[in-house]
């Protein structure tokens, strides 16, 4: 697979990146270890986690998709055949949030414990932190880079004025600068990022890796109604995809991969990494022959046509 720089001279990616959310939500630990597995040995090489995942799962607390991670680094012995990226700053509860100097050494040597490694290749902020001044957050990352702990630093869910203020700061303090953002961004949610923080990206040669890349799994093409995500682990993310504009995408997706006989997901991951801003989208699967359409992706170059189809489809109102 040809790589893609994520920023870093040093740091390439293969064109998809794991979504490790799944990891300790849908997949247990026996399933996240043959995920993985499979991953590295299809290609690809970079898994994208967070220290609030899987929070939002009934029991559990965050930091399982970095547990189930670090006993895998463990056991294979293979922690450096991955790109790995994590993220500090969403609310994991008795007031652990925030990108302030206090806060971030503290979440990362947990990120560090919980991966069980001594250093993260890519770490995000999750999300602003309008309470801490950019300096602060720049000041305290630039400490981690200079003790080995994190290689580069990267923005998540950042408004196109806070990422360009951010860089800014960076530029005049002479601090580590963010050089990689992971936004929402996927065939069908496409106007924040495009009007917003496209320009942003491509003005500084951001690298980008967005997060949601299928949809929650609407544009795979598995679920044609809402009563088919029902019961799905996903079902409450997929509902408001079902709509005038989400059917004429998923009819567009189904002409597309007719032409190209392929799958749904390839073609809609093929037209994210056709765009001109996009580094490499962020996938997940659930069973290794899902990574079947992931590998098809990453061979698939879409004609004018195919992009045009996709296009009007996922424009129109």
């Amino acid at each position: 697979m040809k790589m893609r720089s994520l920023g870093h001279p040093d740091i390439e990616t293969a064109p998809i990146v794991f979504g490790g959310n799944v990891f300790g939500w849908t997949l247990d630990e026996k399933q996240s270890f043959a995920m993985i597995d499979a991953w590295l040995d299809a290609g690809f090489n970079a898994i994208d986690t967070a220290d609030v995942y899987s929070r939002w799962v009934a029991g559990n607390v965050g930091g399982e998709s970095e547990t189930i991670l670090g006993k895998w680094f463990k056991q294979s012995g293979r922690r450096d055949e991955v790109v790995l990226a994590s993220k500090v700053g969403s609310d994991l509860g008795d007031g652990k949030k925030g990108l302030s100097k206090v806060y971030i050494p503290q979440a990362v040597e947990d990120s560090l414990r919980r991966l069980q490694t001594d250093y993260l290749d890519v770490y995000f902020s999750h999300q602003d932190d309008p309470d801490t001044p950019l300096e602060e957050t720049l000041e305290a990352y630039d400490r981690l880079i200079e003790q080995g702990k994190v290689r580069m630093i990267a923005a998540s869910n950042y408004s196109g004025a806070r990422l360009t203020e951010a860089l800014e700061v960076s530029q005049q303090k002479g601090l580590p600068a963010y050089r990689c953002l992971q936004p929402f961004y996927n065939l069908y949610d496409r106007e924040d990022f495009e009007r917003d923080l496209a320009p942003v990206c491509r003005d500084h040669d951001i690298a980008v890796v967005p997060y949601f890349s299928l949809a929650s799994g609407f544009l795979t093409g598995k679920y044609r109604s809402r009563e088919d995500a029902r019961g799905q682990a996903r079902a409450d993310f997929i509902g408001k995809y079902f709509d005038a504009k989400g059917i004429r995408i998923l009819d567009a997706l189904d002409s597309v991969s007719k032409r190209y006989d392929t799958q749904p997901a390839a073609v809609a991951l093929a037209w994210l990494m056709a765009q001109p801003t996009i580094t490499a989208p962020i996938a997940s699967a659930s069973k290794p022959h899902h990574l079947d359409a992931l590998k098809a992706a990453c061979e698939l170059e879409l004609d004018e046509e195919a992009l045009r189809t996709l296009d009007e489809a996922s424009r129109a109102a």
